[in-house]
């Protein structure tokens, strides 16, 4: 969890260790380590943290803790739209409550622009309430800057967190965020990695690799890409491994070790599979990097029929279009995908990984020899960010196909 410092998963272990009934710290582990727990390990540690909470002495303390209790058992299963609204309730009561922070980039996960318009305005409103003080309201705030595009502020407030406290996860978090709209390449590879240098065990470890493996894509360092996904990266991190080796292929180059086509079947096939619309969209992505038309387009034809207008709207068209990239139908994904338009937003996740969507358009536009299109979809990447040798080789006539997976390594 890029909220937490980046010393707090020690300190969090610790503090269930002494206190083993003390709900909101065993609530607080499990967010901090989900995604490493089966569906009954979840929920068995949630059921346990919530009748903890109702056990604590009564009022407003004992309400609160079951508040965030329950805030963390919708966040943990991807329920995002839900713990969007329920921290809405828990803010009236609760304002700039710090620990229902760390939940909140649910606003955002949910894709739903009238929810990240309200998390918007929550963030301004604590950081204001709290000062400049609080190192988490500031830092969330450099977060939410940097999502709308405005680098310059957003690396402003994330000077301010980390000057508070250097351990800041979040403000580390924010100025990844803001280097990559500023195409920063090695100074931002630097930076994190004078910032993860200082704990290894950091909980931001993996993501902010990521955000570094990005970096140096922007700037041409492909190896190092590809070293950082392989080491960094663990088995269960299939949508940061997909969206690297994506990138690589759109551009030409050889992937990073990639995802266990068995394993992405199997969390499709699960409960959370189809549980909200961005993870469902990653692990398309999986599928894609293997080249797995087929599955894509019966993954397509389920979003299709799904109720929720984001799985049938947005979703589907998407995954039908990287079936067709797949396929060497490139004229088809680009049909797709220019329909899209700003409806991509409801994918969900943030502006830097829904970027792949508009890469996978610009590669299809150059294959239907539409270079003119594709430079334009492009522009305010390469006209202002430093480092844009990616951009560049999407925008490349010449350069190579996306490789083909391995024998015996495609589903």
């Amino acid at each position: 969890m890029a909220s937490l410092s980046g010393h707090a998963l020690p300190l969090v272990r610790q503090w269930v260790a002494r206190q083993p009934r003390h709900g909101v710290a065993r609530a607080l582990l499990v967010l901090a380590t989900s995604d490493g727990l089966s569906d009954t390990e979840l929920r068995e540690q949630l059921t346990t943290a919530h009748r903890d909470a109702l056990r604590e002495d009564g009022g407003s303390a004992g309400e609160r803790s079951v508040s965030l209790v329950y805030g963390v058992f919708l966040h943990t299963h991807r329920q995002y739209r839900l713990t969007a609204e329920h921290l809405l309730t828990h803010f009236e009561r609760w304002p700039g409550d710090e620990v229902a922070g760390l939940m909140f980039d649910a606003f955002h996960a949910t894709g739903d622009p009238a929810h990240r318009a309200r998390g918007d305005a929550l963030a301004e409103r604590f950081q204001a309430l709290r000062g400049r003080d609080s190192w988490a309201w500031t830092s969330r705030l450099a977060w939410v800057r940097a999502e709308q595009g405005r680098a310059a502020e957003a690396l402003d407030l994330a000077g301010l967190a980390l000057t508070a406290h250097p351990r800041s996860g979040l403000a580390a978090h924010a100025r990844a965020h803001a280097d990559h709209e500023r195409g920063a390449g090695p100074a931002a590879t630097a930076f994190l990695d004078r910032w993860l240098a200082a704990d290894p065990g950091a909980v931001q470890f993996r993501h902010l690799n990521w955000h570094a493996a990005l970096q140096s894509l922007a700037c041409g360092d492909f190896t190092d890409a590809r070293r950082r996904a392989d080491e960094a990266l663990a088995r269960g991190d299939v949508g940061m491994r997909a969206a690297t080796n994506w990138r690589l292929l759109l551009a030409g180059q050889s992937p990073a070790r990639r995802s266990d086509p068995s394993h992405v079947r199997e969390l499709l096939a699960g409960p959370g599979g189809m549980a909200e619309v961005f993870h469902t969209f990653s692990l398309a992505l999986a599928l894609a990097v293997e080249a797995a038309t087929d599955e894509l387009h019966a993954l397509a034809r389920r979003a299709a029929r799904d109720e929720r207008p984001d799985f049938r709207e947005v979703l589907a068209p998407v995954v039908r279009a990287l079936a067709e990239v797949t396929a060497g139908r490139p004229g088809a994904a680009v049909d797709l995908l220019t329909g899209l338009g700003e409806r991509t937003k409801r994918l969900g996740g943030v502006r830097v990984e829904r970027e792949i969507v508009q890469d996978t358009l610009a590669r299809a536009l150059l294959g239907t020899g539409e270079h003119t299109r594709a430079v334009h979809l492009l522009h305010h990447r390469t006209s202002t960010r430093r480092h844009h040798t990616y951009e560049d080789l999407l925008l490349s006539p010449t350069a190579p196909a996306p490789p083909a997976p391995p024998t015996g390594v495609a589903p």
